[in-house]
Formats: structure tokens, sequence, C-alpha cells
């Protein structure tokens, strides 16, 4: 019998015949905390006597929550992880380095690797073909510390999508409208593999967003088929002898399968205040919305920003509507800097925040006014997410956003391209 994509890592990170339901205790290729959990993990293993780093050179520290600081708790906060770097050897990402999720696949993400991540979306680098998933601070502090975890081998969704996404439809509205399908809860610890002829020919950017959003169904991960795109891409970051080819098995056993034909894709949204309460442009074209927020480590990328600046371009944001945008990395910045995308989404209206989370987690850089409506590229829209439980959040994709942000209401972006 063959084997999935999270049985066939599992297997080789564990020494194991690993199988769905086991329970293995895998070795940990890297592992990550951000500014928001890190202090917690470093405070943890300082209290067990444990303050050290199995592997330093893979154990990286993102300052990316609250970049840079907007009080002093923060401004402590990243001073502990700035300590635990200098003390064990680990990695620090700092302020203006990007996200944490992006910063992973850019430059530590291997196919075949176990990344675990004090932060849910940790899961984005399944899309290179690793096991990476999300976990409480304690149990990566451990796994920071011992280079080991263990782990339950979950069963896997298989997501098989064909045919070709139609103007104006794009990744994000895929994995919207297979959230809807499976919902909020009906994929928890399960394993998301993304396939079919579809998946293939995606940009590694379009699989990033599918696998970032794996969580937001309850999946343990999200992971896509290591191939030659995946080489492609690895490659384009100097990684290229970071990569081997991994596919599931042809016989493997799955404990469903669920399908999508791209061709039928409406570009799509998520209504407040659930992930999956989704709904077709058609159902909420009109909306009024005060704030406009492209970016995060859903659809921050180069890619993403392109898709914007096109449909912004020579035209204005509307009154009364704000426009912000945050890429989620350096690299990404300077290079959309260097392709002329920031002067065109200034042109627009827009206001660029430096490399990170920004307003998506609420701490800063865009928190909602009472009563205020947020369209939002980002992953979640739970009540309170953008820093006040008054606001209300749609998510999109960077093209309805960006119609969206020239109409003052939700837009249908099809009408711009």
């Amino acid at each position: 019998m063959g084997k999935t994509l999270a049985e066939k890592i599992l297997s080789d990170r564990s020494g194991a015949d690993a199988r769905a339901g086991d329970i293995v205790v895998a070795e940990v290729d890297a592992a990550l905390v951000q500014d928001g959990t890190g202090p917690l993990a470093v405070e943890e293993l300082r209290r067990i006597g444990m303050e050290r780093a199995a592997k330093p050179e893979r154990t990286i520290l993102f300052i990316d929550h609250a970049a840079p600081s907007p009080r002093k708790e923060l401004s402590n906060a990243h001073k502990t992880l700035r300590e635990f770097a200098a003390k064990t050897g680990a990695i620090l990402s700092e302020v203006n380095e990007g996200v944490c999720h992006q910063r992973m696949v850019e430059s530590y993400a291997r196919p075949g690797d176990v990344i675990i991540g004090a932060d849910s979306h940790t899961c984005t680098s399944g899309a290179v073909g690793a096991f990476a998933t999300g976990m409480g601070s304690t149990d990566v502090a451990l796994g920071i510390a011992s280079g080991k975890t263990w782990l339950k081998v979950p069963e896997t969704f298989l997501i098989k999508a064909t045919g070709k996404f139609q103007k104006g439809v794009y990744s994000k509205d895929l994995i919207l409208h297979l959230i809807g399908l499976i919902g909020a809860d009906g994929a928890t610890y399960k394993a998301l593999e993304f396939a079919g002829d579809a998946v293939e020919a995606m940009s590694m950017s379009e699989r990033f967003t599918l696998s970032n959003m794996a969580v937001e169904a309850g999946a343990k991960t999200g992971i896509c088929a290591s191939d030659a795109t995946t080489r492609a891409y690895l490659e384009s970051v100097g990684r290229g002898s970071d990569w081997k080819p991994l596919e599931a098995d042809a016989d493997a056993v799955y404990e469903r399968v669920v399908e999508a034909d791209l061709s039928k894709l409406e570009p799509t949204v998520s209504k407040p205040h659930t992930v999956d309460n989704t709904a077709t442009i058609s159902e909420v074209v009109g909306t009024k919305v005060d704030q406009v927020f492209i970016g995060t480590c859903t659809n921050g990328r180069l890619d993403d920003l392109r898709v914007a600046a096109s449909i912004l371009k020579g035209k204005k944001r509307a009154s009364g509507t704000r426009l912000l945008v945050c890429p989620a990395s350096k690299g990404v910045y300077l290079d959309a800097l260097a392709e002329g995308i920031i002067a065109t989404l200034v042109e627009a209206g827009a206001a660029v925040v430096n490399p990170g989370c920004g307003a998506c987690v609420g701490v800063h850089a865009g928190i909602l006014g009472d009563g205020e409506v947020c369209l939002a590229t980002q992953n979640r829209n739970f009540k309170g997410r953008m820093g006040n439980p008054e606001g209300f959040i749609y998510l999109s994709s960077p093209a309805i956003a960006a119609a969206s942000a020239i109409e003052g209401v939700i837009a249908d972006p099809r009408d711009y391209l």
C-alpha cells in the first residue's frame, strides 16, 4: 500500500514505517517562533533550564508581528528574542525582513523537511513539499531545545484540482471556495494534499496561498508535491541544492477526495466573522468598505502586488476608502520597487508600510474603527482580528481588493481585466 506525502515525510524523518494514525518522534529540520509567541517559548526554556537550540542554524526567531514595535511591552518582547539569539546562535530575522512564513519559503524550507512553528500558518512551507505545521509555544520550545518533536501522522484529504482559472479568478478564490466547502473544522488534524493537473500548472506563489490557508479548514498541514516548479523556485532564490523530487505514491490511500474544477470557479470572498462564511462576488458586490488591505503571508508576494498594480494603474482609490499595502518580505518590497509596482500603488493612493504582518494581526498599522469594514487579502476575518471586535473583515484576492479600492465598495475584478 502506497503512502501520502505526509506519510512519506514522517516515515523518513522518524525512521519508522509511518502510517495515518501512528505516533512518531521525528527530527525537526527547522523551527520558528515570532514576536507574539517566541518570548513565551524562550521564557519556558529558561524556566526549565533548557535555554539552548539543538540546531541554531535552523532555528529562526522572527520579529514581524509588531515591527517596528508600537509600545514598550512589545519592545521588551523583541529584546527577549534578541537575547536568546545572541546566547544560542539561533538566527534572528529583524524588523523589516518580513513575515516569518514568506521568509521561511524564501530562505529555509526544503522538500522533505519537518518544520514546526509557533504560528498556525507555518503550514505555508508545505507548498515546497515539507511537512510544516503550527504548534503551541511550549511544544516548539522543546523542539528547538531537543531537535525532535512527536506527532500523530494525520489522515489525508486529497484536493484534486483540474481545469484552468477564468479571468479574474486566482488561487485565493480556490482556497476560499474549498474552505467554504469543507468547513472551518472539516479537516481538523488532517493533511490537505493539493494535487491534480491544475496544481501542477500553478506557480509557487499560487501554491503558497493554498498551503497557507490549509489551517483555516482545521488542517494540520497543507502539502504540494516537489516538482520542476519547486526546483525552479528554489533556484531563483539561490537554493537549488535544497531541491529534491517528492510526490505521493500512485496507490496512496486518502480518507477523502475533494475535487475542484477551476473553470467553474468565480471570484470568491469570505464574509465576517468566519473564513468558511464564503460567497461569490455577485452576492457581495456593492458592500461599502472603509479600508482595503493588500499584503500578508497569504497574498503579499510579488505576483499579488503585480495583479493589484495592473488594476490600479492610472486610477485612484475612492474618496473615503483607505488603501494599505504591505509587502510580505524585504525581497518582495525591493523587487516591487524595481518593477515600478510600488510607485503605481502610491500614485493610486496607497499607503505602503514596511514588510511585516502589519494590520493583519491588529497590533498596529491599520486597526479598524468601530463599525468599519475592511476588505483584506489576509487569511483570517475573526471578530477582533484587526484590532477591534466592532470591525468587520471580508477576505478576498488582491484583484478583488484592488477593484474595491477604486470603487469604495466590494467590486468584481473582471470589470478591470
